[in-house]
């Protein structure tokens, strides 16, 4: 909740995005806070939707919604190639920024958000909402407890169906492809093992296949990575797969720890341990992630509780997504020059 005397947050939403109601206007009205503006491209689709989900206003563009003296923290679901024009505005506009992952199209482009939210003053997080659910947070445990050893291997999977061929994510123009929409979590969660590794991983191979019909849009990729402590590490995403996978395993020298829905543990909270004193079934609790990461930027701007994310994150997120990328023969995706 936002407590007793604490003032909710005013958040104004860039677009109609399906995932906004699950995202954010779920766990906003779980916590107490207000979504006080919501602005598209087709005004009567921001009509609709804050009819539906109870949205204060409808403002009649981006940049008006940026601009509205009410809204104190822009929250950004718009296609990846949007991601980064718009966060340059918000933060220019002085405004906090929640953004869909990735922050930007590319490494340079996420620099340039690093630089604007140090010049604003303002907090910007990208929504790794996972990182801040139990689930995450055991995994995190197990190995800093001791109990399965030394890191020696991870491997994570983040696949989906295929979305219909008009789908923005297999659009190279809007910053589309496997990983940006599903291997950024991939690699992210091999990042955030960092401190058991003896440091942050390394790109060593990778391989991908184009979708058919998208020149240079990745329909799926695999990364082999290496960390300095000699642990390594397998980072899969696939956007055409036969179901729904989003698992993540950590082999230690004692033991391993299963997650089989990582990235979304509502939907199974379980994290499955193997050690020499055999096996057990871990249940984390099944809510939301996104509103235990709402809770968390709250607690940040409210009363300045540290975050473990931040705009230097997303830049070394997105360096390793383009190394991935060059690696396995494509393009780092390019940047929308124009806001739309």
């Amino acid at each position: 909740m936002s407590g007793p005397g604490r003032e909710p947050l005013r958040i104004g939403v860039l677009g109609a995005a399906r995932i906004t109601e699950q995202s954010l206007i779920g766990p906003a009205r779980k916590t107490g806070h207000r979504v006080v503006a919501v602005a598209a491209r087709d005004r009567s689709r921001a009509e609709a939707f804050a009819a539906a989900h109870r949205v204060e206003r409808v403002v009649d563009s981006y940049a008006d919604l940026i601009a509205d003296p009410e809204v104190e923290v822009v929250y950004n679901p718009l296609a990846n190639g949007l991601h980064g024009p718009w966060n340059l505005a918000a933060l220019a506009a002085g405004k906090h920024v929640l953004s869909e992952k990735p922050s930007a199209s590319n490494a340079a482009e996420a620099a340039e958000v690093r630089e604007a939210a140090a010049r604003s003053g303002t907090v910007f997080m990208e929504a790794f909402h996972y990182l801040f659910h139990p689930v995450t947070r055991r995994l995190h445990e197990l190995l800093a407890s001791g109990e399965l050893g030394e890191l020696r291997h991870v491997e994570t999977l983040v696949a989906i169906p295929a979305p219909p061929d008009t789908d923005p994510r297999w659009s190279l123009d809007l910053a589309g492809g496997a990983v940006m929409d599903l291997g950024c979590y991939s690699l992210h969660a091999l990042r955030m093992l960092a401190p058991w590794a003896g440091g942050a991983p390394r790109l060593v191979s990778a391989r991908g296949g184009e979708r058919a019909g998208a020149p240079g849009v990745d329909e799926w990729l695999d990364a082999d990575l290496a960390f300095p402590s000699g642990a390594t590490g397998s980072a899969r995403c696939h956007m055409a797969y036969d179901e729904p996978v989003m698992s993540c395993r950590i082999v230690g020298s004692r033991g391993e720890a299963f997650a089989p829905n990582f990235v979304l543990p509502h939907q199974d909270d379980r994290v499955v341990v193997r050690t020499t004193d055999g096996v057990r079934t871990e249940r984390l609790g099944r809510r939301s992630s996104y509103t235990y990461q709402l809770e968390a930027f709250a607690a940040r701007l409210r009363n300045g509780a540290p975050l473990p994310l931040g705009p230097q994150d997303a830049v070394a997120t997105m360096t390793l997504i383009d190394e991935a990328y060059r690696a396995a023969g494509f393009e780092p995706r390019p940047r929308v020059a124009v806001l739309r």
